[in-house]
């Protein structure tokens, strides 16, 4: 096999051209965001602490995961194409693979950061120095990084023998497994199941998080303030929700229940909403990024 066949997300021309201009702006959407946030803590050096070190790694992953993906879809929509050549794809797999599971294990240190900062602020320089900082970093992309590494090696070792069509808009594992004709996909399926337990595992640390300092934000003996904290900590809990459950959804539902459009909401879900609205989520209620995104650039209207 040398190449796959993409979804087609549109049979007429005006259709994928919508289809086009629609993937655009969400691109360029989450381009101008995370780019500004990623600009903003580099030059500002009052933003050099914990928070922004994790919420700048964060915008280079979501940068990285919406450009491994959208890209190749516009693409396709614009020349009316649909292929995709093997190694394309393979690299497509292992980049997605390796940027979203770093996401997740780095929405975990971040909800530990929010944790330590708000339920134990005497012990935060302690708990969260630079070089715990760079730890926690590099412990999420090297996980990340060891995850698609074998995710990849399996599921393209397998032999594809039930056509080259693809129902979704990327590389995406469980749609290459469907493809297989052997039963070694089996080990496949048991490394998503156990990379979905990791998943949940961070999930469920993550709600304990939340759980704690919500419990401390009631504590909190101005209203306005409970107020700031609940609505700056419920948008990222949503998110993060939003995140892992389609992920894990997507990854473990059985075959019985698939059909292109479900799959299709899916990935649109856990792969394309996310890095678009990050930035909108982790700046609407930071006060500090705003002061240093408007001394970066005067004239912008927040």
């Amino acid at each position: 096999m040398t190449k796959f066949l993409l979804l087609a997300l549109a049979d007429t021309r005006e259709l994928q051209l919508l289809h086009f201009w629609l993937f655009l702006g969400i691109y360029l959407a989450a381009l101008l965001g995370n780019g500004l946030i990623i600009t903003t803590i580099a030059c500002d050096h009052h933003l050099h602490t914990p928070m922004y070190f994790f919420l700048l790694n964060l915008s280079f992953l979501d940068l990285g995961s919406i450009s491994t993906t959208l890209p190749k879809s516009m693409a396709n929509s614009l020349w009316d194409r649909r292929t995709i050549s093997f190694s394309g794809c393979a690299a497509q797999v292992f980049l997605f693979v390796f940027l979203m599971s770093a996401e997740w294990y780095l929405l975990t240190f971040m909800s530990y950061n929010r944790y330590v900062a708000i339920c134990k602020p005497l012990h935060y320089g302690t708990l969260l120095g630079s070089r715990a900082c760079v730890h926690m970093a590099a412990a999420a992309w090297g996980s990340g990084f060891l995850n698609a590494l074998l995710h990849t090696a399996n599921t393209f070792s397998l032999p594809l023998c039930q056509g080259n069509a693809l129902d979704q808009f990327f590389c995406e594992v469980p749609q290459i497994l469907r493809l297989s004709c052997s039963d070694t996909y089996l080990r496949e399926v048991g490394l998503i199941a156990f990379s979905s337990f990791l998943l949940l595992g961070c999930f469920v640390f993550i709600v304990l998080s939340y759980v704690q300092i919500f419990r401390a934000v009631m504590r909190i003996p101005s209203e306005q303030g409970r107020y700031k904290a609940f609505s700056t900590c419920l948008p990222h809990l949503a998110v993060v929700s939003l995140f892992i459950s389609t992920a894990i959804v997507a990854y473990l539902k059985p075959n019985s229940i698939s059909s292109p459009s479900l799959d299709l909401v899916l990935a649109v879900l856990y792969s394309v909403v996310p890095p678009a609205v990050n930035p909108l989520i982790y700046s609407m209620r930071n006060q500090e990024l705003k002061d240093a995104l408007r001394k970066l650039i005067p004239w912008t209207p927040i």
